[in-house]
């Protein structure tokens, strides 16, 4: 194995010493590592047989990308977040900085939005680790939060009032792509060919067709308003196709927490638009989706995700973000734009899945 400024010998080395130092009794929490008694994490892997750099990812978006990337280089990729739960809202324990200590690279989301990730990425300058990071948003332009947002949850430091997730625009997804091809590149320099033409592929082949894609349904739309029993992640789809996304749960994180103003204000919407259904975040609890069909003229809810996390299903079908958008988004949004009735979008059985899940 190969990094920028350490030889194969020299990096196992490095490993091994800090896998011993972290094995000591204690030393995982005396060290300030996150969540000590916190929920430990899974992981799914994709590329070489294991002989070559490893890079771990803090999102599920990232990972997808930096697989296909990496895809034909000895490169893995490993995601840190869990099957079934949401990027965003959870604290892991101690193993997971370990295993970003043992990794050659950490591809995570810019500081200030896992704060998980945040404390690990301390803990690598603590123990002069030479995990390679790699920031995804880096030369990303944020957008400002949504006016609908709790004045509560605008976020901490440099990023208090910007949006963080950049990533369900297509376009702006670009920039990850270059960010993590960069730092692959330097994991693996005799691959370097392999990993840009494949990055210039995902961007080309996958995401300007997904923004095309997008672009068709809003553009068939009559009406400019998505009315989502979601938390506060889809204003980028509204700034990218020029459509008002309008989440009933007013915070950056899934909490599901709903105040009675919400609610009244999701009726005003719902009804001078003539709303007949809503979007439901996946990964999300489902009490503020099934509180509008219960108090307004919504008759039904289906799936939407800001590509934060996956099911087990979806990882035994290897879905990434290309078919997380074709199955789960698009059908969605063609459905709660009444562009099309449930029926007549995805894939067989898809309105029977999907209505009002669980």
């Amino acid at each position: 194995m190969v990094m920028a400024h350490m030889q194969h010998g020299e990096r196992t080395t490095a490993r091994l010493s800090r896998r011993n130092l972290l094995q000591l009794g204690g030393a995982a929490c005396a060290a300030g590592l996150a969540g000590c008694t916190a929920l430990g994490g899974a992981s799914d892997d994709t590329g070489s047989d294991g002989e070559g750099p490893i890079a771990v990812a803090s999102f599920f978006s990232f990972f997808d990308f930096g697989r296909k990337i990496a895809a034909g280089t000895p490169l893995t990729v490993e995601n840190l977040v869990p099957t079934g739960l949401h990027g965003h809202g959870w604290e892991p324990n101690a193993s997971i900085t370990r295993r970003i200590i043992e990794a050659d690279a950490f591809v995570h989301v810019g500081e200030d939005f896992q704060p998980w990730a945040d404390r690990a990425i301390q803990t690598l300058e603590d123990d002069n680790a030479d995990t390679r990071l790699i920031n995804v948003r880096e030369g990303v332009k944020l957008e400002s939060l949504a006016a609908s947002l709790d004045p509560d949850e605008e976020g901490v430091g440099k990023n208090r009032g910007r949006d963080p997730h950049f990533w369900l625009d297509p376009q702006r997804a670009k920039q990850s792509v270059d960010n993590i091809t960069e730092g692959f590149v330097d994991l693996v320099p005799d691959h370097e060919e392999t990993v840009r033409e494949n990055a210039e592929t995902y961007k080309t082949e996958v995401l300007e067709r997904i923004d095309a894609d997008y672009q068709a349904i809003f553009d068939a739309a009559e009406r400019d308003v998505v009315q989502l029993a979601a938390h506060n992640a889809f204003q980028y789809i509204g700034t990218r196709y020029g459509v008002q996304m309008r989440p009933l749960v007013t915070n950056l994180a899934a909490s599901g927490d709903v105040k009675p103003s919400d609610i009244a204000e999701a009726k005003e919407v719902i009804d001078e638009n003539d709303i007949k259904y809503v979007g439901a975040g996946v990964f999300e609890t489902r009490r503020p989706a099934k509180q509008l069909v219960t108090e307004t003229g919504v008759e039904a809810y289906f799936p939407v995700t800001p590509y934060a996390g996956v099911r087990e299903d979806w990882v035994e079908n290897e879905w990434g973000y290309e078919e997380i958008a074709y199955n789960i988004n698009m059908p969605t949004f063609e459905v709660v734009l009444g562009n099309k009735l449930p029926k007549e979008v995805g894939p067989d059985g898809w309105a029977e899945q999907w209505r009002n899940f669980e």
